[in-house]
């Protein structure tokens, strides 16, 4: 049996998103046994990313509850801009977290996180561009390929995706 055979994972999705940051991680998620949802603002959406690669929404953000889900990924790039502005999405993030459910943020994603207001004493890592932006919602940020702080697991940018994928998969594998 794979690891994570029964768990389902919800993969944000909007236009901009960071491609390998995207797919990489549901890829890695999906090859241990979980079941993957792209859900994005429109349902039936084809998103196209910073590099062309298309990701089409399988359901919406008010189609989908939050505590059916047993982890979040959030990709980097342009998107995490756009998505930090649903109110939906912020209450995925912060249902998932009151539960310890896994969230996986990479580059730009901690943009989410720091609107969703849940990084007060979170030791993470992002792009070194929105640092500033982690500290000021009062994380605790590390120059590090890869933070993981309980249920947090973050990532800086595309060559950390190997040792982020697989610090994601044992995180859902532990829960």
């Amino acid at each position: 049996m794979l690891r994570l055979t029964g768990k389902k994972v919800i993969a944000l999705v909007d236009e901009e998103f960071e491609d390998l940051e995207l797919w990489y991680p549901i890829y890695r998620v999906r090859e241990e046994g979980a079941e993957v949802h792209l859900v994005g603002p429109e349902k039936g959406k084809i998103y196209i990313g910073k590099y062309g690669v298309p990701a089409e929404a399988e359901f919406s953000f008010e189609e989908i509850s939050a505590n059916q889900y047993d982890g979040i990924l959030v990709p980097g790039g342009w998107a995490p801009d756009k998505l930090r502005r649903y109110p939906k999405v912020l209450e995925m993030i912060r249902q998932l977290h009151a539960a310890q459910k896994p969230i996986g943020q990479i580059c730009h994603a901690g943009w989410v996180l720091i609107s969703a207001g849940i990084l007060k004493g979170v030791t993470v890592t992002s792009t070194p561009g929105i640092r500033d932006d982690m500290e000021n919602a009062g994380a605790i940020w590390k120059d590090e390929p890869v933070v993981v702080d309980g249920h947090i697991i973050s990532a800086r940018r595309p060559p950390d995706l190997p040792p982020y994928g697989k610090a994601y998969v044992d995180a859902l594998a532990a829960k």
